[in-house]
C-alpha cells in the first residue's frame, strides 16, 4: 500500500502501461545515495518513478568518490547527482572503465568556500580572496590559533582545499565537518550572531533561499590547475585556483543498466532537474522537516509536468 497514491497519480496522468515495461529484469535497480539532502530526495524521486512503472529498486549508500568503482563494476547502477566541482576526475576515470554518461541536467553548479554578505563591511574587499585572507584573523578560533578557520565538507567529498590554502599561501586552516548538517548549524549560529564565518557551500541548494551571502572569487579555474604546476601563480604547486563557477552535474549508469532495464535506462537518460527543482528538493527536509521519502512523493505531486515528460 506504500506506493498506492503514487501509483494512482501516474494513472490519473495516463503515464502507466505494464506491458511497455514488461521487458525490464525483474531485479532489483541499485540507486546510490550520498550523504547530503538533495541527492537522497532525488535518488527517491527516480525510485519512486521507477516502482510507479514497475520496475523494483534498492537504494545503495557509498562514499562519493568510491560510487565510481562500484558503477563500473556493475555492483550499483545509478547516481543522479555527478557534480563536476568534486567528482570530475572520479567520473571521467569510470567512463574509462565502464560506466556509462547518461546525461546532464538543465542545473548549473558551483562548489566553493562562501560567507553571509554582512561579512563585506568586516573584510572590504569582499569577494575577492585576498581580502578574505587579510581578513583572516577576525576568522581565527581557539583550535586554529592565528589562523583563520575555513569549515569545510565532509572528507569523503573529494575536495582540496588544503591544498588549495597551501598553494596560494592563505593564513587559513580547514576544520572539515563529519556531515552536511553540520555545516548549517554552524552558518546558523553564525548568522544569528553577525560572526564572520566561511563555509563550504554550494548551489544549487536551499542555502541561498534562506541565506544572503556570496561565494569567494578565487582565480579561475581551468583543468591545467589542477594537473599543471606551472600554471597560476604558484609555479611549484597544484589547486591554486578556485572550483568551476558554471559546472556540469550529470547522471552516470552501469553499463548493464540499459542490457537489463531498457525501458528504466530511457527514462533516466530524459531525467533532467533545474536550479529551483534541486533546491525545492532540499528545502522540502532540510527545512520543512519532512523525511527523504515524504519529501520525494511532495517533490512528484508538485512536479507532475517534468515527470510527465520523462515517461512520454
Amino acid at each position: 500500500m506504500k506506493y498506492v497514491r503514487m501509483i494512482a497519480l501516474f494513472g490519473a496522468l495516463g503515464l502507466m502501461s505494464g506491458s511497455a515495461f514488461a521487458e525490464d529484469s525483474g531485479d532489483p535497480i541499485k540507486i546510490v545515495t550520498n550523504n547530503w539532502t538533495s541527492q537522497v530526495v532525488l535518488s527517491n524521486v527516480i525510485g519512486q518513478v521507477l516502482e510507479s512503472v514497475g520496475d523494483k529498486v534498492e537504494y545503495k549508500p557509498s562514499d562519493t568518490q568510491l560510487q565510481f568503482t562500484a558503477i563500473a563494476a556493475g555492483d550499483m547502477d545509478f547516481q543522479v547527482e555527478v557534480w563536476e566541482g568534486s567528482m570530475a576526475e572520479s567520473f571521467d576515470k569510470s567512463l574509462k572503465s565502464g560506466a556509462v554518461d547518461y546525461g546532464a541536467h538543465q542545473a548549473v553548479t558551483r562548489e566553493d568556500w562562501w560567507y553571509p554578505s554582512y561579512m563585506n563591511e568586516m573584510c572590504p574587499g569582499l569577494p575577492d580572496w585576498k581580502a578574505l585572507d587579510a581578513c583572516a584573523a577576525k576568522l581565527a578560533t581557539a583550535d586554529t590559533g592565528s589562523k583563520g578557520r575555513f569549515v569545510g565538507p565532509p572528507a569523503d567529498w573529494g575536495k582540496h582545499y588544503s591544498e588549495r590554502i597551501q598553494a596560494l599561501k592563505m593564513n587559513f586552516q580547514e576544520v572539515p565537518v563529519g556531515q552536511a548538517a553540520t555545516l548549517w548549524a554552524e552558518l546558523q549560529a553564525a548568522y544569528d550572531r553577525k560572526e564572520p564565518i566561511v563555509l563550504f557551500n554550494w548551489t544549487p541548494n536551499f542555502i541561498e533561499a534562506k541565506f544572503d551571502g556570496q561565494f569567494v572569487e578565487f582565480p579561475k579555474y581551468e583543468p591545467a590547475c589542477l594537473t599543471d604546476p606551472k600554471w597560476g601563480q604558484n609555479p611549484d604547486a597544484v589547486y591554486d585556483c578556485g572550483a568551476p563557477a558554471s559546472g556540469y552535474l550529470k547522471k552516470v549508469g552501469s553499463k548493464e543498466l540499459d542490457q537489463k532495464w531498457p525501458k528504466a535506462a530511457a527514462i533516466l537518460k530524459k531525467v533532467s532537474f533545474t536550479n529551483p527543482q534541486i533546491a525545492a528538493a532540499a528545502a522540502l527536509v532540510d527545512v520543512d522537516g519532512l523525511t527523504p521519502e515524504e519529501a520525494a512523493k511532495k517533490w512528484i505531486e508538485t512536479n507532475q509536468d517534468t515527470v510527465k515528460s520523462w515517461l512520454q
